[in-house]
């Protein structure tokens, strides 16, 4: 009794989800005297249902997460995992399994509602007695209690996006994690690379045209619904592994990979030509204005959301309904940047 009420004082004193999984696979594997213990993301990419590990414990080893971002694939198949595909497909709370090597399997999805991305995966010598599988569905109950917790306090209210806050950190973790690594991983990447070809990341702010027209001119409730269609928009627009955010009235940024330029401002134009082609109701058609630059590991997140944001000015101030590059300015002489140290950049 005092180890689980250790590892629940454990699991609820963190602030993060990766950390978050350390704990309960901790305390999971621990109680089940399992030889190996794994959180799984279950991901749907285009239409097809993989699953990966994101953190595990083999053993008497400590528990790791798992590095995502090194993956050539986005995970294994859901067919891979005959099993724990029939228990999603039923929406059970648990499934379990005797390999031909003797060794018993357990999955418990984690259901937030109608959908189950993370799923516990514990492996035994032994088959389960009722009691210790009680006990380990009260610990996954904390776990999903306090994972909804989480992402609630890491997301936007109206829009669902990921909020400033997370933003933050997100990018602050990156940067320092990624010092001395050629490639910025994003969190819970799912990218495919191709071979021979080395990923940048980038960060593009994004800005609702007239947004204040739209609400003196119909009100915050339909100025409220552009957001939202708009939030939708960020989300078809961009890749699963992107990350958008809203920062709070009418501005959004997303961090993304991909390997050129070019490439990157069509990613980006695609969602201005979504937004520019979208019928909103009541209002009728709405624009935006993009600023984006690529990141390196060396510089301050205020320096690089700064010169994402002297880009979108540029937009802003030429025309607007434009997505325009902050190195591309810089070259052009259509930017100046005069002086720069640790916290400010000035233009």
């Amino acid at each position: 009794m005092d180890s689980l009420l250790k590892h629940m004082v454990d699991m609820t004193g963190h602030r993060d989800h990766a950390m978050l999984d350390i704990s309960v696979i901790s305390a999971v594997h621990e109680l089940a005297r399992a030889c190996r213990t794994r959180i799984l993301t279950v991901a749907t990419l285009r239409g097809h249902i993989f699953v990966r590990p994101r953190s595990e414990i083999v053993g008497d080893g400590a528990a790791a997460m798992i590095e995502l971002s090194d993956l050539q694939q986005p995970g294994e198949p859901i067919d891979h995992y005959p099993v724990l595909a029939g228990c999603l497909a039923r929406h059970d709370t648990s499934a379990a399994m005797q390999g031909d090597d003797g060794e018993h399997t357990l999955w418990l999805p984690i259901w937030l509602g109608d959908k189950a991305d993370t799923c516990l995966e514990i492996v035994s010598p032994a088959p389960y007695d009722p009691a210790a599988i009680q006990m380990i569905g009260g610990v996954v109950s904390v776990y999903r209690n306090f994972q909804n917790l989480l992402d609630y306090s890491e997301r936007d209210s109206l829009t669902g996006l990921l909020n400033r806050k997370t933003f933050d950190d997100q990018l602050a973790k990156m940067l320092a994690a990624s010092a001395d690594q050629d490639v910025l991983p994003l969190p819970d990447d799912q990218e495919r690379r191709s071979h021979g070809e080395q990923e940048r990341q980038w960060l593009a702010v994004v800005d609702v045209d007239h947004f204040k027209h739209v609400n003196d001119r119909f009100g915050h409730l339909y100025g409220d619904e552009v957001l939202i269609l708009i939030s939708n928009l960020l989300n078809t627009s961009f890749r699963a592994q992107d990350r958008v955010f809203r920062f709070g009235g009418e501005e959004f940024v997303v961090l993304l990979r991909s390997t050129t330029l070019d490439n990157t401002r069509k990613i980006i134009e695609r969602f201005r030509q979504n937004v520019a082609s979208h019928d909103f109701p009541q209002v009728g058609k709405v624009t935006v204005s993009v600023g984006f630059v690529s990141i390196t590991a060396f510089e301050p997140p205020v320096i690089v959301l700064g010169r994402a944001d002297q880009a979108l000015y540029y937009a802003k101030s030429h025309g607007r309904n434009l997505v325009c590059h902050y190195d591309e300015l810089l070259s052009e002489g259509l930017l100046h940047s005069t002086a720069s140290n640790d916290t400010a950049e000035f233009f």
